[in-house]
């Protein structure tokens, strides 16, 4: 895979027309935009491997046409042109990339071992917030970027023609405006906004709990996530017990079977996961979403990477963990990939 935190330049220019100074200016006005590009492709994609390879050839069909770029549109919107373009080619014959509670009915046997993983299935996948930057300055903006963001929101498109994605993600998330949109897409500001209305209420039915969570303040926060990652470490199946809400869910992609419900959740776990001492746990961010690198103890006493868990947290507790068993990831999130024995 190519990604894009290996490419910070342009490739060496090879045609004919093309100039140092040219690409220099390039780089110059096309860099601001690269993190909030990935994160319009993530969004549109469900895969931040897809989203990194989709802004590769972004940047690399945007540095092939600068030469004639003529400036009728901003800078922004032109590599935004690019990027939806290549966003709907690469969605083309494509399923929806799921979360195993989008497959079917939550495991009434959690007592039971659950069905192998899936491989032919095109998981969704979580996003890093280091692939991201540094949060707006703004907290309206940074509460709307972190609602966009989440793992629901990004699962709930999946329902999306790539059309009313790119509709919907310009328009609410990054509140463009209807006549840009058009102009993005080649179409009329009146279809750009009835787009928008069946996306809109097609979401509604899909996931009508897609409304702002209502997290805890900061201190309460912090306090709930120690409290869970102790639980874990120690394997305290009461203390567990305590942080998640009574409809609480689990799930382990690419594992499909899950869990709902906090009964059933932590008789899966005390049956499949706890073991004292077993687990080392490390916070980070993920999708907007608080979220902890799960490391399990070898033979050997190193803890290696195992699952990464990224948390939906209430008021009320933590209402969903969704564990992503992809020891991959945690190289993304800038974790390491093994720790030693020590406490």
């Amino acid at each position: 895979m190519t990604t894009m935190t290996r490419t910070a330049q342009p490739p060496a220019p090879t045609g004919p027309g093309t100039s140092d100074e040219q690409d220099e200016e390039f780089v110059r006005r096309s860099e601001p935009f690269r993190r909030e590009l990935l994160a319009y492709c993530y969004r549109m994609l469900g895969s931040i491997h897809d989203a990194e390879d989709v802004l590769q050839e972004t940047y690399l069909q945007a540095w092939r046409g600068y030469a004639r770029f003529e400036g009728r549109s901003s800078m922004r919107t032109w590599m935004y042109r690019i990027a939806t373009r290549a966003c709907l080619k690469a969605l083309e014959g494509n399923g929806r990339r799921p979360l195993p509670s989008g497959l079917g009915s939550p495991s009434d046997h959690p007592d039971e071992p659950p069905r192998p993983g899936s491989a032919e299935v095109p998981w969704l996948q979580p996003a890093p917030d280091v692939l991201f930057g540094p949060a707006p300055a703004d907290p309206a903006a940074v509460a709307e970027a972190r609602q966009t963001m989440r793992l629901g929101f990004v699962a709930a498109l999946q329902y999306l023609s790539g059309r009313q994605r790119a509709v919907l993600i310009l328009r609410d998330a990054l509140a463009w405006r209807a006549s840009e949109v058009a102009d993005l897409l080649g179409t009329t500001p009146a279809a750009v906004n009835s787009a928008l209305q069946r996306a809109r209420a097609q979401l509604s039915r899909i996931a009508p709990a897609q409304d702002a969570i209502a997290e805890p303040a900061d201190p309460a926060r912090r306090a709930l996530l120690d409290r869970y990652a102790a639980a874990f470490e120690s394997a305290d199946v009461g203390v567990l017990a305590g942080v998640l809400t009574d409809d609480a869910v689990w799930e382990m992609p690419p594992i499909p079977t899950w869990f709902a419900g906090r009964e059933a959740v932590i008789r899966f776990l005390r049956g499949r996961v706890l073991a004292a001492g077993e687990q080392r746990m490390v916070l980070t961010s993920v999708n907007g979403q608080p979220a902890f690198g799960s490391y399990s103890r070898g033979g050997d006493g190193v803890y290696r990477a195992h699952a990464l868990q990224v948390l939906t947290v209430t008021a009320a507790g933590v209402a969903r963990v969704v564990a992503f068993l992809d020891a991959g990831l945690f190289a993304l999130c800038g974790l390491p990939t093994a720790l030693d024995g020590a406490p």
